[in-house]
């Protein structure tokens, strides 16, 4: 699946409001554009990405069922 098949995916399944969905998606997106980055650009995406996966916290805990399905 490449990123505009994902963001797709997202779109139809009402996935803009599942904040992990967008960052899947921004990881993919990332990984397409990686051999036009140099390690620098690359390292601070990623750094950028882990935080805001880190700031989503464990919000989704006691709702697994309602948000992992």
């Amino acid at each position: 699946m490449n990123s505009d098949d994902m963001a797709r995916y997202i779109e139809q399944t009402d996935g803009l409001s599942q904040p992990w969905l967008l960052i899947q998606w921004r990881v993919k997106k990332l990984q397409e554009v990686r051999s036009t980055m140099s390690e620098e650009e690359y390292m601070t995406e990623i750094a950028a990405l882990h935080k805001s996966l880190m700031d989503l916290g464990e919000w989704w805990v006691g709702r697994e069922d309602e948000f992992f399905k």
